[in-house]
This record gives structure tokens, sequence and C-alpha cells, in this order.
């Protein structure tokens, strides 16, 4: 299978996501669109996977290749293909199906519980996941479902934790592709967003969770083996 990232800053890569593909044999391609590099061909991807970001989807002034990020991205919907959002770009892919993306009520960042909804425990993507789990977070946006979407999981500080749109399109606010790694990037790239909120821990609390990127590994592999899963 062809997979390929969209990225936004070189802070936020594959991460986890970039370990699975690489154990199921699949291939894995990357554009940084930050650099202003063209988007993608679609004939050639099988199944999109957009990374996130510390921008916001609305800052299309500082950064104007998000205009044709959405056109790329509502080209890819149109076609059908399997598309995976991350934070950012499950953001991104509510506004292009005609979601919003507002401020969320208080900023969320660090190791906190994601829990299923109704439609969450039902859906085949989330299939064999549990009620509850640990993810990591880092956002101060959040999006609302998409007309047609279902809500699948949510959090005490985001109501909208993530949503389906038909069977091949799946947008997390949850980071469950962290790695050590990729979060000490996010510590060290964005630690101004570190602040004294309800549901923000700081860097020593983050990095103290060491177990959780161990606990998080099967449940992003059995995530994205549902969603490229052959019907």
């Amino acid at each position: 299978m062809r997979i390929h990232t969209i990225e936004h800053v070189p802070f936020e890569g594959p991460a986890a996501l970039e370990i699975w593909a690489l154990e199921r044999g699949h291939s894995l391609a990357r554009t940084p669109m930050y650099r202003e590099e063209p988007p993608p061909s679609l004939d050639a991807i099988d199944l999109l996977a957009v990374m996130g970001g510390p921008m916001s989807v609305h800052d299309e002034r500082d950064h104007p290749w998000l205009i044709k990020e959405k056109a790329f991205l509502r080209e890819a919907v149109q076609r059908g293909k399997r598309i995976l959002g991350v934070c950012l770009g499950a953001q991104l892919l509510s506004e292009v199906l005609d979601g919003a993306v507002v401020r969320n009520p208080e900023p969320e960042i660090g190791w906190m519980p994601v829990e299923l909804t109704a439609e969450g425990s039902a859906s085949p993507l989330f299939a064999g996941l549990p009620a509850t789990f640990g993810a990591f977070h880092w956002h101060g946006e959040t999006f609302s479902i998409p007309p047609g979407g279902a809500r699948l999981a949510k959090s005490q500080g985001c109501a909208n934790q993530a949503f389906a749109y038909g069977e091949g399109i799946l947008g997390l606010q949850f980071h469950l592709e962290t790695t050590p790694r990729s979060m000490e990037l996010l510590i060290e790239n964005c630690s101004d967003e570190i602040v004294d909120a309800p549901f923000v821990q700081n860097a020593e609390r983050m990095r103290a969770h060491v177990e959780e990127h161990r606990r998080i590994r099967p449940l992003m592999n059995l995530l994205l083996d549902n969603l490229t899963k052959e019907s």
C-alpha cells in the first residue's frame, strides 16, 4: 500500500505511523507543504495522512500554501481516497467537509484519557479499541463534526476528539502516533504554549508518562490496520 503524509512543520512528521508502514511492508512518501512544494499526485496514494502543526487552519495569510492544501484535500475527498487527519490535519479535514474550527474552551496539552462515544464503539474504524484509553494531546483549537460525519470520541477537555466521514475518512484531535522523540520535538518547538491551565501538563509531567508510549503504539497500529483494511 502507498502511504503519503502531508506535513506542515519539520518537527511534526509521521513518527509511529512511519514505523507501522515499514512493519507492514507499505511504502511511505512525504510532502512538506511548508516548503511550498506542490501537492502529490492522488493517483499514487492509497492512504493520505495529514499531520499536525502549530498554525491554525485560518492562517492562510501567513501560510498561503494552506489554500492549495485545502483544494487538494477537497479533491482527495471527492475521489474517495482514504484519509487520516491528525490534530491540525483533522481540523483541515473538518473545514473542507463544511465543518468549523474554533478555539477550544481550554488548551489541551499532555497525556490525558480519551473516551469513545456510542458511535465510536460501533465504528469499524475503532474496532478493537478500548472504551477509554490514554493519548497525547497538543492543541488549542478544535473542530466541529462535519455534516454527515459521526462523532467517535471525546475527552474532559475537548468535546470532539474524533470523527469519521464515510468509511474511509478519519479525523483525530489526539495523537496516537507520538513517540518519545516526536514528543520532545513538540516540547522544544512549542514550549511557549505550555501554560498554567486545567488540561495542560508541564514538560516534566509529560516525560514522566514513559509507559504511555508503549501503550499507544498497538492502538495506533490497530487503528491504521482498520483504516487500510480491504472491504
